[in-house]
């Protein structure tokens, strides 16, 4: 994912009760912070699903037995059993954490616009501006995702092309949690499908050295009764995803700010 190339939409934070002096925020610098931690998140999935590839049985059951005594011997799962759990395990670990890196750059994207969108009315904001702000920020913070993108829209003008994804991702990760991974009537929309979009890349053929690639989007539908499922590629491509969105959303956050004469 391409880094944000420019320090459009870098804000200052009001000036807290006190009078200490304001804290320059840079957007670039929030935004690449965001994008290291994604990445971390990426390698993370990597190293699991190669970890699974490199499980052997007879490994499993020599630490299971180590200490010669178990918690409660009757319900050990064997290898195949734990493979399975493992996998369930990893993947609403994964959407849970995909969902939390959404709000993260929603709630950073917000403040952002909060704070540019005061300082265009006045150069300097009063206390209960700036009160007024932070509550607004809590708000924002507290408040379900169709909220929160119904908020950039109304307040900000941005609009986020991903926000079905979003939402989508939350129901299957209802479903994962709360339905054994069955999709049921809460999650479907109009037509009995839940469905979102992951984001990957297409490789191009090329006489060059280094293959070309474009992103383009992948179509994944379940229909009611049917179990969610998600190969290895697809997610990774969860994670892809999320950094597109982040993306969309931080160079959103920096064209607001150049729109209001914030540079």
């Amino acid at each position: 994912m391409e880094e944000l190339s420019n320090k459009e939409g870098m804000a200052e934070n009001p000036t807290p009760p006190g009078g200490e002096q304001p804290k320059q925020i840079n957007l670039q610098q929030v935004a690449q912070q965001f994008m290291a931690g994604l990445q971390r998140h990426f390698d993370m999935l990597a190293f699991n699903l190669a970890s699974r590839e490199g499980a052997q049985e007879g490994a499993y059951i020599r630490h299971a037995n180590a200490r010669s005594v178990m918690p409660s011997a009757p319900n050990h799962l064997n290898f195949e059993q734990m493979q399975a759990y493992a996998r369930d395990l990893m993947v609403r670990q994964l959407l849970n954490d995909t969902l939390n890196l959404a709000a993260t750059a929603l709630n950073n994207a917000h403040f952002f616009l909060a704070v540019i969108k005061a300082k265009a009315q006045s150069a300097e904001i009063s206390p209960e501006a700036q009160k007024a702000a932070q509550e607004a920020q809590h708000r924002f913070v507290q408040a379900a995702f169709d909220e929160k993108f119904n908020r950039l829209e109304k307040d900000y003008g941005v609009l986020c092309p991903l926000e079905d994804t979003i939402i989508s991702l939350g129901m299957a990760l209802q479903a994962l949690v709360q339905q054994g991974g069955i999709v049921r009537e809460p999650q479907v929309d109009e037509n009995g499908e839940l469905a979102f979009d992951l984001k990957t890349v297409e490789l191009s053929e090329s006489t060059e050295t280094t293959p070309q690639g474009r992103i383009i989007e992948q179509r994944k539908t379940f229909r009611e009764g049917e179990a969610i499922t998600l190969n290895d590629g697809e997610l990774q491509s969860l994670l892809i995803t999320i950094a597109a969105f982040a993306d969309h959303l931080f160079r959103a956050v920096s064209k607001f700010g150049q729109e209001q004469g914030n540079t």
